[in-house]
């Protein structure tokens, strides 16, 4: 009889006959630059071409003799793609490729690196950087001469025609490189967003960040070689991270693997990833007697990280039988995994979860987990698929992925002393400054210069000057106002921690005084946010040219010192989120909710509405909309608003950006955004305001977790009254709560053909409120009197159907709330205004 390893191994190659096989639509790259650097022949390496080093297609820029080929005659047969390390091109001066880039966006840059020796050159010993135009990839780097170190892997988003890398040799070394690959890659291959689980707060700006990869592997199952994957990706074995191997068990399984559309698919990782698993060895069902599974992974400190992790459900027999929980370093990423809902309800379908997590300067290890879930009635299992772990550079341009490593060093420490030094003169001098600007007259307290978003009238960092200047007219005129730093300090008190009103992901937000007595909102970007200048830019551009009664007001910006600030008009009541839940404050009556969602819905009716083309916001939430002192509405925070399609056009191709629990499933798949993407947002927004509740509150039961999903289950029964805030459950009128309900659904219609437009959805809004504010049935049905009187009149003046003013004629007044015009609304007032 077979033992039971070698029924497993037959298993896994009876996996690896089935699933390993190539994508029949395999992914094609647009950009696929394949270079055996410092060779004059091609190699083939797992059925791809690596060219000579001849520049045919790409060029090398570099002194005059500093640039030298070298022959490797040391063994490599026991490195993956040993053929790659035969050659090496050296460089004794920085010096860089260029390559053309057809279609920008995301790309991988792999370089391979394996240290030799000649009489010429002593690459052993060699230190070098390696940057792009935007970023720095490696710092001062040492390559060891072992395979564990030979190759290197990044992902970046490449947003120009040509990318440059550049080889850079340290003091009295040399740069070199053995072969490198820069090829594109599906832009939907990082998502936007990801859950942070050291704050539990969503983390945006992920498309945009550069990530190396630390760790890529197949839980459960081979090794997977480059060959084996769509991407060309290696994926390694789980067993030797393993911090128990005892309470783990590999599992496999040899039927098809799904992938939902517009989700997961091939090149997110193979099918031989998803057909095998690590799974949590039988338990006891006594809770003291259960366990976790835990990979033990080392990471440099210091950094964050995002985790992906892949999921199929190759275990169960049938749905909603598999529940447990995941964790990073011992915080909680995901309290109820349950891949039921994750796969759209089908067994054996292909899912993946992304999560941040930093790891702190006291610590080198990363601790990824899954154990049982504590649900009652739930079998203690759980499985893991895949791994990936990625380290994230800093944000900005110049980004470091791979810092210089100092221990030890006299001259860092001396350098460290004298900066602290400067530092504290520097403060000194900035406190005195700041005492003698307090006694300045009021009329002196701003120092501004005209911004020009073309760059026609802005000063550069370079030449900025201090003086006191108002902004011009003309073609870049009342495009807004620049603050000097030392202004905003003092408005702020230093940005003193206990003024700080709201923290998003640009970074704090601070109430602040100007000399004049104006309050503000000052909104200081954190140089760790990974909403960086593109925001920064959108905003102040945006908000320069558009100005509407609720949109919030762009007072001014600074960008000296490297800083990104943003001035506000100062909102006294804070955000609508603030006055729904988590908060103290007094309680909206349904009134004043209807009235702050139509100041909402008419500021992004104005976006939509108000130029040649349509701008859409993108992040539409609660904690977006501002209450000034009055509670009247205004749209905030515009960082990722995106300009809309050309009128021959349907919609902008575009990574996906926006908050959890907001964001249109159908943009989310297609990563096609419309003006409907608003709408959608806006709908999660309503019930928000409706249920006074979070949209995303993991500590719920599962099918209450999501707001959106819940609620519209609720209101397709009918039911939808039974969920609404306790508070004003018994103020609501009947006509009201079901008109706005209508607008809800309609607004969460999965496809965007199928929603309201932002005009529609005011409309209905302010029906909802005005049948809130009836007095009497009798005074209701004088409104249906006048709508029938003025719809007459207006089918005189129009033809029947045609659109007056935003709205439809509807000719029908079997249902009165679906009249869809302003000037007929214009008849619906309070009795007593008549």
């Amino acid at each position: 009889m077979a033992s039971p390893k070698l029924g497993f191994g037959l298993l896994l190659s009876l996996v690896l006959i089935i699933n390993l096989r190539k994508s029949d639509c395999a992914f094609n790259p647009t950009d696929n630059y394949l270079i055996n650097c410092g060779s004059l022949i091609d190699t083939d390496v797992d059925g791809r071409v690596f060219v000579a080093d001849n520049g045919s297609s790409w060029t090398l820029t570099a002194p005059k003799d500093a640039v030298a080929n070298l022959t490797n005659s040391k063994s490599v047969s026991s490195l993956t793609g040993s053929s790659l390390y035969l050659d090496a091109r050296v460089f004794t001066e920085s010096s860089s490729y260029s390559f053309p880039i057809k279609q920008q966006g995301r790309h991988f840059i792999r370089l391979y690196f394996f240290p030799f020796d000649n009489q010429q050159f002593k690459l052993t010993t060699a230190q070098f950087s390696v940057s792009t135009q935007d970023n720095t990839l490696l710092s001062n780097f040492k390559p060891q001469p072992d395979s564990s170190t030979a190759f290197k892997e990044f992902s970046a988003n490449i947003n120009h025609d040509n990318l440059i890398l550049s080889f850079i040799p340290g003091n009295n070394s040399v740069a070199f490189v053995n072969a490198l690959e820069v090829i594109s890659v599906p832009n939907n291959l990082i998502l936007d967003s990801a859950k942070n689980v050291n704050s539990q707060q969503n983390y945006q700006g992920l498309s945009n960040q550069v990530l190396e990869t630390v760790y890529r592997l197949n839980m459960g199952g081979p090794n997977l070689s480059p060959g084996d994957d769509d991407l060309w990706r290696t994926w390694g074995t789980d067993g030797g991270f393993l911090l128990d191997p005892d309470l783990a068990k590999n599992v496999s399984y040899t039927g098809a693997i799904s992938y939902i559309d517009g989700v997961t698919s091939p090149e997110i990782a193979p099918r031989s990833v998803y057909s095998t698993a690590t799974e949590l060895a039988s338990q006891s069902s006594t809770l003291s007697a259960r366990f976790n599974v835990t990979w033990k992974l080392n990471v440099d400190n210091g950094f964050s990280y995002l985790v992906r992790m892949h999921f199929c459900d190759i275990v169960s027999k049938a749905l909603n039988n598999l529940y447990f929980k995941a964790y990073l370093n011992s915080l909680s990423a995901s309290n109820y995994v349950d891949l039921s809902s994750l796969s759209a309800n089908a067994l054996h379908t292909a899912v993946f979860l992304d999560f941040i997590v930093e790891v702190p300067s006291g610590s080198s290890n990363l601790a990824v987990s899954i154990g049982p879930s504590d649900t009652d009635g739930v079998v203690p299992d759980g499985i893991l698929n895949g791994l990936e772990v990625m380290k994230m550079s800093s944000s900005g341009p110049g980004a470091v992925i791979d810092p210089v490593k100092k221990k030890g060093k006299i001259g860092a420490i001396v350098g460290a002393v004298l900066g602290i030094l400067a530092l504290l003169i520097l403060a000194a001098v900035v406190f005195c400054c700041i005492r003698r600007r307090k006694k300045a007259k009021k009329q002196q307290s701003k120092t501004w210069l005209p911004f020009s978003i073309n760059g026609g009238t802005s000063q550069s960092l370079a030449s900025r000057t201090s003086n006191i200047t108002t902004a011009t007219s003309g073609k870049n005129g009342n495009l807004g106002y620049r603050f000097s730093f030392v202004v905003l300090q003092e408005a702020t008190n230093n940005f003193d921690e206990n003024w700080v009103i709201g923290v998003g992901g640009f970074g704090k937000v601070y109430k602040g005084t100007l000399r004049d007595e104006t309050k503000v909102a000052v909104k200081r970007g954190n140089p760790k946010s990974q909403q960086g200048l593109n925001e920064f830019h959108t905003e102040i551009e945006l908000l320069s040219r558009l100005r509407h009664r609720h949109l919030v007001s762009l007072i001014g910006y600074c960008d000296e010192r490297n800083e990104m600030i943003l001035v506000y008009e100062y909102m006294e009541k804070g955000t609508l989120k603030s006055h729904l839940y988590g908060s103290d404050l007094p309680n909206l009556n349904w009134e004043q909710r209807l009235e702050i969602c139509i100041g909402s819905a008419r500021g992004l009716h104005y976006l939509h509405t108000g130029s040649a083309k349509a701008i859409i916001h993108r992040d539409v939430k609660s904690a977006n909309i501002l209450l000034d002192e009055n509670l009247m509405a205004k749209v905030a925070d515009f960082g990722l608003s995106k300009t809309g399609p050309e009128l021959d056009q349907t919609h902008v191709s575009t990574a996906v950006k926006g908050s959890f629990g907001y964001l249109d499933p159908e943009y989310f798949r297609r990563q096609q955004l419309t003006e409907k993407s608003d709408v959608y947002s806006f709908g999660v927004v309503l019930l928000e305001v409706l249920c006074a509740r979070p949209v995303i509150d993991p500590t719920l039961p599962r099918e209450m977790v999501n707001l959106a999903e819940w609620g519209m289950k609720w209101q397709k029964r009918g039911d939808l009254g039974q969920i609404i805030d306790a508070r004003i459950a018994g103020t609501i009128k009947p006509d009201s709560l079901r008109k706005f309900a209508e607008t809800v659904e309609k607004c969460l219609a999965d496809f965007g053909v199928e929603r309201p437009t932002m005009g529609d959805v005011l409309w209905n809004l302010e029906y909802a409120l005005q049948l809130q504010e009836a007095e009497s049935p009798d005074s209701e049905v004088n409104s249906i009197n006048r709508i029938v009187e003025l719809s007459s009149q207006v089918q005189n003046m129009n033809n029947p159907g045609s659109v007056a003013e935003g709205g439809m004629v509807n000719n029908s007044l079997n249902d009165l709330s679906d009249v869809s015009m302003s000037r007929v609304f214009s008849q619906l007032i309070k009795s007593e205004g008549r």
